[in-house]
C-alpha cells in the first residue's frame, strides 16, 4: 500500500512538473508574441509616418505638367520626365539580362550541376553575393564595363549594373521555387517517359512559375530604388532630353539606340533636389518620392496578382 502512494505521489509530482512546464512555456510564447507585435507596430508605425509626411509635402505637386516636363532651375517649372523615362527603360534593360540568366543559372545548379565542392562553392558565393553593399557592383560595373571594355556612362551599363545586382535574388528564389515542386511530380513524369529536359520544361518550371515570378519582380523592385551602383557608373543628375524611342515607324521598326544613351532616374533625381537649398524642390523631391513608392508598389502589386493567377491556373 506503500508502495502504490508513493507511485501515486509521483506520477503526481511528475504531472505536475509537466504542467508547471507546459504553462512557462505558454507564458513565454506569449511575452514573445507580444514582443513581435510591439516591434511589428513600432516599425509599422514609424514607415506609416515616413510615407505619410512624404504623401503630404509630395501629393499636391504631382499633376500632368510635372509628369511631363523636364527638370528646370525653377522648381514650379521642374518635372520628372526624363528620370521615369530612364527608370522603366533601365528597368526593362535589367529584367532582360537579368531574369533569363538568374532563372536558368538557379535551374542549373538545383538540377544538372553535380553536387561537390565546385557547385558548393557556387552556391556559396550566389549567397554571400545576395547581401553585398550595391555600391560595390557599381565600383566593379565603373572599371569593368565603363572604363574596361568602354561601353561608356549608358542605358545598357546600368541595365547590366542593375542586373548584376539582382542576379543572385533571382537565383536564389528560382531554386527555391523548384525545391518546392513535390517529388512525385518528377517521379510521374519520368514513369510516363518523359527526358530530364521535358520534365523540366512541361513540368518542373510551370509549376514554379509563380516563385521565379516572384523573386523576379522582388528584385526588380529593390532595383528600381538604388542610387549609389547608378551615381557610381555617371548617371545624370540633370538631363533635359530623352533618349531616341524603342518604336520607330520605319524598318525594322525597333530601334536599339536608346541603350547608348546618357540617362538619369528617379532616385538621383530626388537626391539632386533634396540637395538644393529651396523649399520649392524638396517638395519636387517629395513628389518624385511618391511616384517611386507607387511603382515600388506597382511592382509588387504585379508580383501577387502573377503568383495568384498562375497558382489557380495550375490548380485547374
Amino acid at each position: 500500500m506503500a508502495v502504490m502512494t508513493e507511485g501515486n505521489l509521483s506520477g503526481a509530482a511528475a504531472t505536475a512538473a509537466a504542467v508547471g512546464a507546459i504553462t512557462r512555456a505558454k507564458r513565454i510564447d506569449i511575452v514573445v508574441a507580444a514582443c513581435g507585435v510591439v516591434i511589428m507596430v513600432m516599425a509599422m508605425g514609424l514607415l506609416l509616418t515616413l510615407i505619410g509626411d512624404l504623401a503630404i509635402r509630395g501629393l499636391g505637386r504631382i499633376d500632368y505638367q510635372f509628369l511631363t516636363s523636364f527638370p528646370s532651375r525653377r522648381p514650379e517649372n521642374a518635372g520628372i520626365l526624363s528620370a521615369w523615362v530612364g527608370s522603366i527603360l533601365v528597368m526593362l534593360t535589367t529584367a532582360v539580362l537579368a531574369i533569363p540568366i538568374g532563372v536558368l543559372a538557379g535551374l542549373y545548379l538545383e538540377e544538372y550541376a553535380r553536387k561537390n565542392w565546385i557547385s558548393n562553392l557556387i552556391e556559396i558565393n550566389v549567397a554571400n553575393l545576395a547581401g553585398v553593399p550595391s555600391i560595390i557592383y557599381g565600383l566593379l560595373a565603373l572599371g569593368l564595363f565603363v572604363y574596361g571594355l568602354n561601353l561608356g556612362k549608358t542605358i545598357l551599363v546600368a541595365g547590366m549594373t542593375l542586373g548584376l545586382l539582382i542576379l543572385p535574388i533571382v537565383i536564389v528564389s528560382t531554386r527555391e521555387a523548384i525545391r518546392s515542386i513535390p517529388l512525385i511530380v518528377k517521379e510521374a513524369a519520368y514513369g510516363l517517359g518523359a527526358d530530364k529536359w521535358q520534365v523540366m520544361w512541361h513540368y518542373i518550371i510551370p509549376a514554379a512559375r509563380p516563385g521565379i515570378l516572384t523573386g523576379a519582380i522582388v528584385g526588380l523592385s529593390r532595383a528600381i530604388g538604388e542610387t549609389a551602383p547608378i551615381i557610381t557608373i555617371g548617371a545624370l543628375t540633370f538631363i533635359a532630353f530623352l533618349p531616341p524611342p524603342p518604336i520607330t515607324d520605319s524598318f525594322p521598326f525597333i530601334s536599339f539606340a536608346w541603350l547608348h544613351d546618357q540617362f538619369t532616374v528617379l532616385p538621383i533625381q530626388m537626391f539632386n533636389w533634396v540637395s538644393r537649398p529651396q523649399e520649392g524642390f524638396h517638395i519636387n523631391a517629395a513628389a518624385t518620392g511618391v511616384v517611386l513608392m507607387v511603382l515600388t508598389l506597382a511592382l509588387n502589386g504585379m508580383a501577387i496578382y502573377i503568383r495568384y493567377r498562375l497558382r489557380r491556373s495550375v490548380r485547374n
